[in-house]
């Protein structure tokens, strides 16, 4: 079997950093924040393996492709062209897309508007979520003393600051504090007395990252290497393009009105941990209960049991496992 490369690829009027690896029909993996191509490493290969062609991108802002300065350039439209461009440049019509975290939100989108290239849709973490009547953040939750931390980031700067002060301890912390772990060893703090986990909180005058953070020795789904591979993508980039995602929430919400009411019609998978803490947030249950009318191609709902918000990397094995089935179902096409 073939090994993973990557190279350099033109697509939306930008350069993007692609990894590959097999032959056969198209998969598009799509990762969130903040992360980068290298969260798919394991189905990447079981992929490949099953007779597919997989490609990975750091998603603009990320890794090694481009990252423009300006804030307006992170839009949902300019993340899903992203995706047709990648196709365009790859000379393939259509591609199963899959997506998690952020991935997840612009494959959505894809299915949603783009239903002649992306013939299938996997999501992880993060299910579809129709447009609502206002504005996102004027609904996002703030107290006297803490506000919800998509709001912390819209400030330009200030959530750079502090992420990017220590990479490498960044995104050890983040990956194992959202993890099934993390949530367990948070719960269990808890249950002895500890302040209880804070969901997606910023205390005012405080930062993103608290808590005691990771223990020495991290879980078995991921070592100090893959740590070390992420704190030097960030090293190299920042977190400037990856934040500027969250400040485009509201104007996402601005320039998608005439998508108001559109269903997901193609085929499409959704898959979680039961310990995310994006399926912890208020009204996800609902969302998941009545997610078959919003999405009437859906095939199913798969929760992992233990498993955080680090999908892919937490449940690799199961993840993938999912994925080839669900692709192998699929109708062929020419």
């Amino acid at each position: 079997m073939s090994k993973t490369t990557q190279r350099i690829i033109a697509g939306n009027g930008i350069h993007i950093n692609i990894a590959e690896q097999g032959e056969g029909p198209l998969v598009l993996l799509v990762h969130g924040f903040p992360e980068s191509w290298y969260s798919w490493r394991r189905q990447i290969d079981d992929l490949a393996a099953a007779g597919f062609r997989v490609v990975a991108p750091d998603m603009r802002g990320y890794g090694k492709s481009d990252a423009p300065q300006a804030i307006d350039q992170y839009t949902t439209l300019h993340l899903v062209g992203d995706m047709v461009g990648i196709l365009d440049a790859l000379g393939e019509s259509h591609a199963v897309i899959v997506g998690h975290d952020w991935g997840a939100s612009v494959a959505w989108q894809a299915a949603l508007t783009r239903p002649d290239r992306f013939r299938a849709i996997a999501a992880l973490s993060v299910p579809f979520r129709p447009r609502g009547k206002t504005l996102p953040t004027s609904l996002m939750p703030r107290t006297e003393n803490a506000q919800f931390y998509q709001l912390y980031f819209q400030e330009p700067g200030k959530a750079e600051a502090e992420l990017e002060r220590d990479p490498r301890a960044t995104i050890r912390n983040m990956l194992f504090g959202a993890s099934g772990d993390g949530v367990a060893a948070a719960r269990a703090a808890a249950a002895a007395g500890g302040p209880a986990p804070n969901l997606g909180m910023v205390p005012k005058g405080g930062g993103f990252l608290q808590g005691p953070g990771a223990p020495a020795t991290l879980p078995s789904w991921i070592t100090e290497a893959d740590i070390d591979f992420y704190g030097e993508q960030f090293k190299r980039s920042g977190f400037r393009g990856a934040l500027n995602y969250y400040r485009n929430i509201d104007r996402n919400w601005e320039i998608t009105g005439a998508l108001s009411g559109l269903q997901v019609n193609v085929p499409a998978l959704y898959i979680a941990g039961d310990r995310d803490f994006i399926v912890a947030f208020p009204g996800t249950d609902q969302l998941l209960a009545n997610m078959k009318g919003l999405v009437p191609g859906l095939r199913g709902i798969r929760m992992l049991p233990g498993c955080g918000h680090w999908t892919q990397q937490e449940r690799p094995n199961d993840v993938s496992a999912a994925l080839i089935e669900f692709v192998r179902a699929l109708p062929s096409r020419s």
